[in-house]
């Protein structure tokens, strides 16, 4: 159990998801209580969504989908609270990041700093990975939206920016991002899409270099530099499918190149 708060800390906690009804329910209680406002911002949904996020009191709004950073920021300006919290539908706060996140309240880290990043771990087939690629992958979620916004492109690998001081947290934010693996390597395509508009737009070309040295860097990295062997099969399965993933979204570039010309004639 996470530490009692006798009033709710001025954060808004602040959502955008699209059909993620079996996910929102976990997310949304495990800030019941402690925070004073949920905001859940919806895109071309068509499950329950909207109905699951009104039982838990939260604010619900539809809106189009903007692509990542903009949908995100448009968000996290109907906060109401001084603070937010910006989590995705398959997240959960653990009783020990909400822990440490009360004490950053209660020490007055909201006022020394502008933000604040802690550990995000995922849950895949069987056990909580810990090493690899996915561990402790430190997320800056908690911030002071005076002075915080998404950035990065339109199409993917928003990031948060901070004008100021960010502090670490040790408590874990539970990621429950691939209930199979059917959903992890269904990620694939769709990442490959945005990855050719993000390269297409900024010019990017294929390069054979990158296709091949960047998988296998992938892999070595996840799989022996960061130890992601201690984390079983699953460790193995995640680093050789990222890998994998990596060589998939440059033969994509490979392809849009060549399908640029004429096709021949029969």
């Amino acid at each position: 159990m996470g530490m009692d708060v006798a009033v709710p800390l001025p954060i808004s906690v602040v959502i955008v998801a699209r059909n993620e009804a079996h996910n929102l329910a976990r997310c949304l209680a495990s800030v019941q209580g402690w925070t004073a406002e949920s905001v859940v911002v919806l895109n071309n949904t068509t499950d329950r969504s909207a109905d699951v996020a009104g039982e838990f009191g939260a604010v619900v709004f539809e809106i189009e989908w903007r692509g990542y950073r903009d949908t995100k920021n448009w968000a996290l300006q109907q906060a109401k609270q001084p603070w937010a919290l910006c989590l995705d539908a398959d997240e959960e706060v653990s009783p020990a990041l909400q822990t440490e996140i009360a004490e950053f309240f209660a020490r007055g880290g909201h006022h020394q700093f502008h933000g604040a990043k802690f550990p995000r771990k995922i849950w895949f087939i069987n056990r909580w990975m810990l090493h690899g690629d996915c561990y402790p992958d430190y997320s800056l979620r908690l911030i002071n939206h005076a002075h915080a916004q998404w950035g990065g492109d339109q199409y993917v690998h928003e990031y948060m920016v901070v004008k100021g001081p960010v502090a670490t947290l040790r408590g874990d934010l539970h990621h429950y991002s691939f209930p199979s693996l059917n959903s992890y390597v269904a990620k694939l395509n769709p990442f490959a899409d945005l990855f050719l508009e993000q390269q297409r737009a900024k010019g990017g070309r294929f390069s054979l270099f990158a296709a091949v040295v960047r998988p296998g860097w992938r892999f070595f990295r996840a799989y022996v530099l960061r130890l992601g062997f201690l984390d079983g099969y699953p460790g193995f399965f995640i680093a050789w499918t990222t890998a994998f993933g990596a060589f998939v979204r440059y033969s994509r570039l490979y392809e849009a190149e060549r399908r640029e010309g004429t096709p021949p004639k029969p």
